[in-house]
């Protein structure tokens, strides 16, 4: 049942991913704290190991067919290395202060995200 379970979390944020472009932040840390009682470290741990194949590669490839959208492969690669070492310090960062601060402080950024994309015109 539990891989049921992380079937249907990958297939949502795969689906949300590709239609919307959020998928472990706002829907896989959320899902394994809720569902199954993950502590907001191992959540987070767990969904940056998602993280580690090629996960997009086939979300890229449908919008990459489409002759309408401009994809700026530099601008991805530099976002990219970035993500990669700000992960890393994030991550030691992480592990060093108290679950329940980094917990709130994930929450305060998704409500504030939220927020704003709600009222921007």
């Amino acid at each position: 049942m539990e891989y049921l379970g992380f079937a249907l979390i990958g297939a949502v944020a795969g689906i949300l991913s590709g239609f919307v472009g959020v998928g472990g932040g706002l829907i896989i840390i959320p899902a394994l704290v809720l569902f199954f009682g993950y502590d907001q470290l191992k959540a987070q741990g767990t969904s940056l190991a998602v993280l580690l194949p090629p996960i997009g590669i086939l979300g890229f490839w449908q919008y990459w067919k489409n002759p309408e959208v401009e994809i700026n492969l530099w601008g991805a690669g530099i976002v990219a290395l970035m993500l990669m070492l700000g992960a890393y310090f994030g991550a030691k960062w992480a592990n060093v202060i108290d679950p329940l601060l980094v917990r709130k402080c994930f929450a305060g950024l998704m409500m504030v995200s939220a927020v704003y994309l709600f009222f921007k015109h």
